[in-house]
């Protein structure tokens, strides 16, 4: 990844809401590139007001992505891309006291928040760790759900990063990638907003068997990863 990403400290990675202007003024990347989108989330109490507005339910409809990764208590999930644990509180309830939540995030102050969040409320099933922005560091086999929410178009490399996905996952096992539709109102640039057969491909080519999940979501599509 470190090629396409131009390194850590311009790489953008967190599962929340990135509104248009967020990455329109400062052109990270050339205004046609198909690349991934590259923008930096520090400051993670700032970016909470727009990850965590209550608006954000709305479209992003967290109730309906949970069931339709059809969870059970004592499940291992991990959301890679945390952010501000947008997911986390309905991640913990999903899986239970028995289970496990990996909140996991490249920006050390996104992991910080989490840390505190899930102090705060108490959330004891998760488990917040920084991990680097070209592997996820999953426990080989030992993954029941992954979830990637908004974070799919920031990663370089995907299909060498869906591969280590897959290496993660037990068999059966499952990953879900949540991400804007092109003619969403929000999200990323256009240019930087990926198809979801694109996604489909890049999946595939890591080595897992795909398909779509019809859902409710507005403005976002599921493509579902499955390690055979």
């Amino acid at each position: 990844m470190t090629g396409r990403c131009h390194g850590w400290r311009h790489f953008a990675w967190a599962a929340g809401m990135l509104p248009l202007a967020c990455g329109s003024p400062q052109k990270p990347n050339d205004e046609h590139s198909h690349g991934p989108l590259v923008h930096r989330f520090e400051n993670a109490e700032q970016w909470a007001k727009e990850f965590d507005d209550p608006s954000r339910d709305e479209w992003q409809r967290p109730q309906a992505v949970i069931e339709a990764m059809e969870i059970r208590p004592g499940m291992t999930v991990a959301d890679v891309g945390a952010g501000t644990g947008y997911f986390e509180p309905w991640l913990s309830r999903a899986v239970g006291g028995s289970g496990t939540v990996l909140a996991l995030d490249i920006e050390p102050d996104m992991v910080r928040y989490l840390d505190e969040r899930a102090a705060r409320e108490h959330l004891g099933n998760v488990r917040p760790a920084l991990v680097p922005m070209d592997d996820p560091k999953l426990p080989a086999g030992s993954i029941d759900r992954i979830l990637i929410v908004d974070t799919w178009h920031h990663i370089g490399e995907r299909e060498a990063y869906a591969a280590k996905l897959r290496a993660g996952l037990k068999a059966g096992a499952k990953v879900f990638i949540v991400d804007f539709k092109l003619d969403a109102k929000h999200g990323p640039p256009p240019q930087h907003r990926l198809a979801p057969e694109q996604v489909a491909r890049e999946l595939t080519a890591g080595g897992l068997s795909t398909q779509m999940v019809a859902s409710s979501l507005p403005e976002q599509y599921i493509v579902v990863g499955v390690r055979p």
